[in-house]
């Protein structure tokens, strides 16, 4: 097709990714003019396997070619891309995964050659055999693992975006067989997200089959792909974590979509993105309007982490840093940071926790951070009194670390950020979800207590069960009408268990929270209200509207230190702002500015999020700079450099 040079259309469409509904609604009036994308699509898959083959020296017609197709419109994108190969003199085989084929694709597949392969017994597949044994039925499926294993390419068309939650049936034993069981792909970090080249390559249609489309959760067997071709915009599983590393590098066939009035679901920051979160001198300035970070961090045993938060926030474009904590670690900042200020002030924002014992370590009780931090958040807290509230609304941002996310109030304004890890945000939701379910308890038992009108009224029915409180719930679900199994609410996934609490409630793990990592970042925001920046290779940003996802950072950056130097970058970031940006929108611009310091740190290309290539545009140039260790120090080094190259 014919694309437009558009920047800002370029820049929308490859960092915004839109749910399925969305997509299918800006799809319709192409189709009802008749813009035929499915042909567009095929055209699209055909091109990327014929080159991905063609990476590998290996001519199409020496190349051995696999299609998992399923009987929708992705399968049929599928079919008409494979006949398209098979034109061209590739050997091609096509599994059926279900009880019939797209008719039009099948037909064109037929008169090019190819092979077909059904699986299922009940299907309905003109010229196919059907009807045969159960033990036939496992001997074919066998025979489709093994010749799928055996192929140089694997195009996978079996579920596309019409199927939510696990996989179940055919489709889930051949990707439990070809693929993996719910966890990210066991590879180096390479750049690009290039892949080892061992066969078979993998061509994803759309999207991987078995990844959680809408949230990007791995729910169960999944096949991860060498490339996907995605059409018409990105899907929020291009980019959420864990779903976005069994996408491999990421090709979007722009169909002309009608995307500028259209809400993403996410939001990929970007350069621009981040660069509104920095705030140039004015001429007038001085050390105060440039911004003041308050800091209580590091404690009497881990005074490192005051230190880095020190200096990660000065190098942030702040004007100064005032710091609260023990001698030791008042020593060490200021023989590292001559600039900072000692003691009580005003300030634009404060980060708090970082190197702060948690309740339960060794040492916590008596550690005087804990007791400046509980004080201070008790500022923050929201009672649902107006008057008071208002005063909470307007106290200075706060950025939420470590040791603090278990002194957090049971509800906060917006303007506090926690940053958990996975297994911070754990523990966090585990001790939210018990208070949630403790409180609901003694409401329901008061409630008993106290008669109703009802109580005194003639013809008293009996009492109805109450319902038992919420609380976090392993995922259970139905068959929805395509068979996928639906899952609902955050917790294991295909059957990990859970540790239970003395109350009998689910426990979640770092492992659940990195296996469905958005919907442990909402409950969080939910529960507690604070603006929610869960860390990762791929960092997730939540506020009531929005999700916004970063990428810039290099597998090195995950190193000691790294996120006490986040915090302080954050923090300082806040200091800065006026109302022209949302909190939320400031912490996402500080993961990505983390990220690209810790780039420009180890020079490194590989990032965990690689922005896709536009098909039928000229591939921009990559470098393969896998690049080298770093330490937290290192990160705080390149801040300058890595602001001066946003704001260039």
């Amino acid at each position: 097709m014919e694309y437009t040079d558009d920047a800002e259309r370029r820049a929308l469409l490859l960092h915004s990714a839109y749910d399925t509904q969305t997509v299918r609604d800006m799809e319709r009036p192409l189709l009802d003019r008749g813009v035929p994308l499915m042909r567009m699509a095929a055209q699209a898959v055909a091109h990327v396997a014929a080159g991905l083959l063609d990476d590998e020296d290996l001519a199409l017609e020496d190349a051995s070619i696999v299609l998992l197709a399923g009987a929708g419109d992705n399968g049929g994108d599928g079919l008409f891309g494979a006949a398209m190969l098979a034109q061209e003199g590739a050997s091609v085989t096509a599994i059926a995964v279900g009880r019939s084929l797209h008719e039009s694709g099948f037909a064109e597949f037929v008169r090019s050659g190819g092979k077909i392969l059904v699986l299922d017994p009940a299907a309905d597949i003109p010229g196919c055999a059907s009807g045969f044994s159960a033990g036939e039925a496992g001997e074919r499926l066998q025979t489709a693992i093994s010749v799928a294993s055996r192929a140089h390419l694997v195009i996978d068309a079996m579920t596309g975006i019409g199927v939510h939650g696990a996989l179940r049936g055919i489709p889930a034993a051949l990707a439990e067989a070809l693929g993996r069981d719910g966890a990210i792909p066991d590879e180096p970090a390479l750049p690009g997200r290039e892949s080892s080249g061992d066969f078979p390559l993998i061509v994803a249609v759309d999207t991987p089959s078995g990844v959680g489309v809408d949230d990007g959760a791995l729910p169960g067997p999944y096949i991860p792909a060498t490339v996907t071709v995605t059409f018409g915009a990105m899907k929020p599983c291009a980019v959420l974590p864990p779903a976005t590393f069994g996408c491999g590098r990421i090709d979007l066939v722009d169909f002309g979509f009608d995307i500028d009035e259209v809400e993403p679901a996410v939001e990929v920051v970007d350069g621009a993105f981040a660069s509104d979160a920095i705030r140039l001198p004015h001429v007038d300035d001085g050390k105060y309007s440039r911004g003041v970070v308050g800091l209580v961090t590091g404690s009497q045993r881990y005074p490192g982490a005051a230190v880095l938060t020190a200096r990660a926030a000065a190098r942030t474009n702040t004007g100064m840093v005032q710091y609260l904590g023990p001698e030791r670690a008042q020593n060490m900042v200021l023989s590292a940071m001559p600039e900072v200020v000692i003691g009580k002030g005003h300030v634009q924002s404060w980060v708090i926790g970082s190197g702060v014992p948690s309740a339960g370590a060794a040492g916590a009780d008596a550690d005087a951070q804990r007791e400046t931090i509980a004080a201070l958040l008790k500022h923050y807290a929201l009672n649902g009194d107006a008057a008071t509230d208002d005063i909470v609304y307007d106290m200075p941002p706060v950025v939420v670390d470590a040791g603090a996310l278990d002194l957090l109030p049971a509800r906060v304004p917006g303007q506090v950020v926690i940053t958990p890890h996975a297994g911070e945000m754990a523990s966090l939701l585990n001790r939210l979800e018990d208070e949630a379910s403790s409180d609901a308890a003694r409401n329901n038992s008061i409630s008993r207590d106290i008669p109703s009108d009802e109580d005194v009224l003639p013809h008293e029915q009996p009492d109805e069960p109450l319902d038992e409180p919420s609380s976090l719930s392993i995922r259970t679900g139905s068959t929805t009408p395509d068979g996928a199994h639906a899952a609902h609410g955050v917790g294991s996934h295909a059957g990990r268990p859970q540790h239970a609490s003395a109350s009998g409630a689910s426990r979640l793990t770092a492992q659940d929270v990195q296996s469905d990592p958005l919907a442990c970042a909402r409950r969080a925001h939910e529960l507690t209200g604070a603006t929610v920046l869960l860390k990762g290779a791929v960092t997730i940003v939540v506020d009531e509207d929005h999700t916004y996802v970063s990428g810039s950072a290099p597998a090195w950056l995950a190193t000691a230190g790294s996120g006490d130097v986040l915090a302080g970058m954050v923090g300082a970031l806040l200091a800065q702002q006026g109302e022209a940006i949302t909190t939320a929108e400031t912490a996402a611009a500080g993961a990505y500015l983390h990220g690209q310091a810790a780039a420009i740190a180890s020079e490194s290309e590989q990032q965990g999020w690689q922005e896709p290539d536009l098909i039928g545009r000229t591939h921009r140039q990559r470098f393969m700079t896998l690049g080298h260790p770093i330490v937290a120090s290192d990160v705080i080094q390149a801040i300058p450099e890595a602001i001066a190259d946003i704001i260039a």
